[in-house]
């Protein structure tokens, strides 16, 4: 019966959900190019809170669960598990004071209204998975930004999404390479939980009803660890607050 019933509430969520990627890209665009990036990034943030209420028409809820204080004026790595595209909004905006910028595949550079626009201009990476070279040099590039601006990169380092909610192994070459060119960040890890729920049928209908959960943990410095151990403890904390 709840399947039956999200294939209504499924379409009226993408009209409202395309709706607003559609209304917001015009309006980033304009944001940047007149006022610059502080207005922009105020816009990205605004669009966030719309897509997360677009997703309470499915009866999804949001979260966020700051276990520590995190200090501000420095560079920031969040790194999180990653379970669905629901992911990110919340993110962003539970995260916007630390203007949060993400590594992302080349693909999604391009297509979408809004998400693209952003990705490509708002201080994200976009990256070729299928050359691992010129990935490397691109997240180097990018770290050297959030290391110059003070910002947040957000890395998914288990590199594709879980379905079900059981947590991938991290894959270590992103998250190594951020380490050794933003040596003064501060690590943020991030529990996600339920998020997958949102798609458990896949693309249609989406998933009713969903409390997507985020939990921030202790920050970690990059100075005080050894690379490799720092990966492990970090990976050690997101998946130990999995649910599933």
């Amino acid at each position: 019966m709840l399947k039956l019933l999200s294939y209504p509430l499924t379409i009226i969520y993408f009209v409202f959900f395309g709706m607003t990627l559609v209304i917001f890209h015009p309006i980033q665009w304009l944001a940047l190019h007149i006022f610059g990036y502080q207005t922009h990034k105020t816009t990205v943030d605004i669009l966030q809170f719309f897509l997360m209420r677009c997703q309470n028409i499915l009866g999804t809820r949001f979260s966020f669960k700051y276990n520590y204080p995190i200090p501000t004026g420095q560079p920031v790595i969040i790194v999180s598990n990653h379970q669905s595209m629901f992911d990110i909004p919340p993110i962003i905006w539970f995260m916007r004071k630390f203007h949060p910028k993400f590594i992302s595949k080349k693909e999604l550079g391009k297509g979408i209204p809004s998400v693209s626009y952003n990705l490509r201009h708002g201080g994200s990476v976009l990256i070729d998975r299928k050359k691992p070279v010129e990935a490397i040099k691109a997240i180097k590039k990018f770290a050297h930004y959030i290391e110059t601006n003070k910002r947040a990169a957000v890395i998914f380092p288990e590199g594709t999404r879980s379905r079900n909610g059981v947590p991938k192994p991290f894959q270590t070459k992103g998250l190594l390479t951020l380490f050794a060119e933003i040596p003064s960040a501060i690590v943020i890890p991030i529990t996600v939980n339920n998020s997958w729920k949102t798609i458990r049928y896949g693309k249609f209908p989406m998933g009713l009803g969903s409390h997507v959960k985020f939990e921030a943990h202790a920050p970690l410095k990059v100075s005080e660890y050894e690379p490799l151990e720092l990966i492990k403890i970090v990976e050690q904390q997101i998946t130990e607050a999995i649910v599933i």
